[in-house]
């Protein structure tokens, strides 16, 4: 096992150079694995007839996935009230009245704060308030305590990181391959414990971050506690194969050892555009070193 010092020689991931499937702007987003997670899954002997990622978030690892024809099928789990709406209406097929209000939306910060103000109706509606709330949020952060955009992009303020035309048509993009997809509003260790025993399925792993004293999990995410090593005890105990992502920590790095997995540093560039590295643990990360 070993992990590069500093960045070895490793290339940041261009994310500009990987196709933008998520409707999301995601905290953590994991667009800059996406040739990461290629390379995984194309290397298993077979490919997987099912991949479950139990922390969906944005999601971008499981429409890549459906849309690349990476496995067969794709479950995606998700705990957030807010983030599962979204996708709910989406895998369900009932995106007309989404887009639609999407596209014509009147986008001013008066327009937003009253929009935000009042109780959704109906799931079509917290849907759509979850995008805007996404999209308008400083970051993308939809914890309690998140204000809006105020310079922004461009100095394009609360506009800057709305764009009606492009969101729409990646919701009804993912509508093409919805029928690869299914969503389960639910917990992710509890789905991942059903399906401990299958040695056809594959897990993409991206928890809440807060282990190793991290304090960003709870700034970022709604729901960010877990038990860190109940979750390697976990997958541990998975029959078919898996792939974390964690914090580049000492502690993390140890646990993966003391659960006799492999663990890898990769590059890549936070949200303040500084660069870092993440860990990918698993069982043989040899791919990820060629």
């Amino acid at each position: 096992m070993r992990a590069l010092d500093l960045f070895g020689n490793k290339r940041v991931v261009n994310v500009a150079s990987v196709p933008q499937r998520s409707p999301f702007r995601y905290p953590g987003g994991k667009t800059w694995l996406v040739p990461y997670i290629r390379r995984w899954l194309n290397d298993l002997e077979d490919k997987p007839e099912l991949l479950i990622e139990p922390f969906a978030g944005g999601g971008i690892v499981s429409l890549t996935a459906a849309f690349e024809n990476l496995a067969s099928r794709v479950l995606m789990v998700e705990l957030d009230d807010q983030v599962a709406s979204v996708w709910k209406v989406i895998i369900d097929e009932k995106t007309d009245w989404l887009t639609n209000r999407i596209l014509t939306f009147d986008l001013t910060k008066d327009a937003v704060i009253q929009e935000l103000s009042r109780d959704p109706e109906s799931l079509d509606e917290e849907a759509f308030q979850t995008i805007l709330r996404n999209r308008t949020n400083h970051g993308g952060i939809m914890a309690p305590g998140t204000g809006l955009i105020q310079i922004g992009e461009n100095g394009r303020g609360i506009r800057s990181r709305w764009y009606p035309e492009t969101i729409s048509k990646r919701i009804r993009d993912i509508g093409r391959v919805r029928e690869k997809i299914e969503f389960l509003h639910g917990d992710g260790l509890e789905t991942m414990r059903n399906f401990a025993e299958s040695k056809t399925a594959v897990f993409f792993i991206d928890p809440p971050y807060t282990a190793a004293g991290k304090k960003a999990g709870r700034r970022l995410y709604i729901h960010n506690v877990i038990d860190h090593e109940a979750l390697f005890r976990l997958a541990s105990s998975l029959g078919g194969d898996f792939l974390m992502t964690y914090d580049n920590s000492p502690e993390l790095r140890d646990m993966s050892v003391q659960h006799g997995f492999d663990y890898e540093a990769v590059p890549m560039k936070n949200t303040h555009n500084t660069r870092m590295t993440e860990l990918l643990i698993g069982r043989d990360l040899s791919w990820a070193r060629m």
